[in-house]
């Protein structure tokens, strides 16, 4: 094979393609290589790339439990493998091969979640975890619901005990929600409809009554400690659409850009073995599902063709004004869309409208 290498014969190379496809069986039978353990695998990327374990943890979670998954003491989630594997390049074969949690549910998540999810009053003071699990989930499996539904959107570091907590609230609350027949189709032409219900004082809820006329139920209810959530889409048990909001960033622009990326999942990726779609819009979306996502709610808030024009690193907040009239949407959606494409988050901080969404609701309960 040495001297067949730099031979240009044909017939030569065609001599070293059988001599390569041999030496691999002998070596596969006679000196096999086991492949690495995703333990092995995660320590190699640190020694080649200099990695410390305080560098893991954006990836798998908190310093404890970064070192629990080095010692061997904690496996990979399924968020944690994804997560190496995006950002880290490790292959996810290698890191499959670790015993996965496979739960048939998730044990209980922390006292501050469990606090917080009995004071949001669906969970009672004596009731077990496991059973209001069952209650809210209706008898179905959460841990694996919540498995097929994950997205490269949802933090590594999320508790998954209190994603299923916060879930089975939403549905909770969507189940307790009657709608009147549909009247309207959800669709990338009432999304502006209800893009244009920003420029009113009372817009937020306005939604919801707009939305309830399309068939979809909308919960605005806090995220859990540990969820880092800013929104989710779910089926009711019966099918019905529900768009849940968490307003942990009390921002106008954020919660428009939020409800109108979740009613793009609602319309677009719910159904069949896709329950369940959960967001933390922090986090990169980098498939093609939240790349839809996205641009279905940028379009619906601010027409394409009004944007190319408009977009400019020069913005004056009296353009932002401009272009917001155009729109016909609120001016924290033009400030906040700037902001974003220029990552600059200095510039119209205060044309955001912050603390202007979660009293409307408050107001409204």
């Amino acid at each position: 094979m040495r001297e067949l290498i730099d031979s240009s014969d044909p017939a030569a190379q065609d001599e070293l393609e059988v001599l390569s496809v041999l030496t691999e069986r002998w070596e596969s039978d006679r000196a096999a290589v086991p492949p690495p353990t995703p333990l092995e695998a995660i320590q190699f990327r640190m020694a080649q790339g200099g990695l410390k374990p305080r560098d893991l943890e954006p990836y798998i979670g908190s310093r404890s439990r970064v070192s629990e998954v080095l010692s061997g003491a904690r496996p990979l989630s399924i968020d944690m493998i994804r997560a190496l594997h995006h950002h880290l390049g490790i292959p996810a074969a290698s890191l499959i091969g670790l015993e996965v949690e496979t739960r048939n549910e998730p044990p209980a998540p922390s006292k501050a979640a469990m606090k917080k999810l009995r004071s949001l009053g669906v969970m009672g003071h004596a009731e077990t975890f496991s059973h209001y699990l069952e209650r809210s989930f209706a008898g179905a499996p959460s841990a694996a619901l919540l498995r097929k539904t994950r997205t490269a959107r949802t933090n590594a570091k999320t508790d998954q005990s209190a994603l299923a907590a916060w879930c089975g609230a939403v549905l909770l609350q969507a189940r307790a929600v009657t709608l009147s027949p549909r009247t309207m189709e959800l669709n990338p032409q009432s999304a502006r409809t209800l893009a244009s219900l920003s420029t009113q004082s009372n817009g937020p809820v306005e939604a919801r009554h707009l939305l309830a006329r399309m068939g979809v139920i909308l919960v605005v209810i806090d995220h859990l400690p540990g969820t880092y959530l800013d929104g989710a889409a779910l089926r009711r048990q019966d099918g019905t659409p529900v768009v849940a909001l968490t307003l942990r960033h009390d921002r106008v622009d954020n919660f428009w850009f939020t409800l109108l990326h979740e009613c793009a999942h609602a319309f677009l990726h719910l159904g069949g073995n896709r329950p369940i779609i959960v967001d933390d819009l922090e986090v990169a979306g980098e498939d093609d599902m939240e790349a839809e996502a996205d641009r279905f709610a940028s379009d619906a808030l601010i027409p394409p063709e009004v944007w190319t024009r408009a977009n400019r690193p020069d913005l004056t907040p009296r353009n932002v004004l401009a272009i917001a009239e155009r729109a016909n949407v609120h001016p924290a959606i033009i400030a906040g869309r700037w902001q974003r494409e220029y990552s600059d988050y200095r510039r119209f901080s205060r044309m955001l409208g912050r603390g202007e969404v979660r009293r409307l609701f408050a107001a409204s309960a």
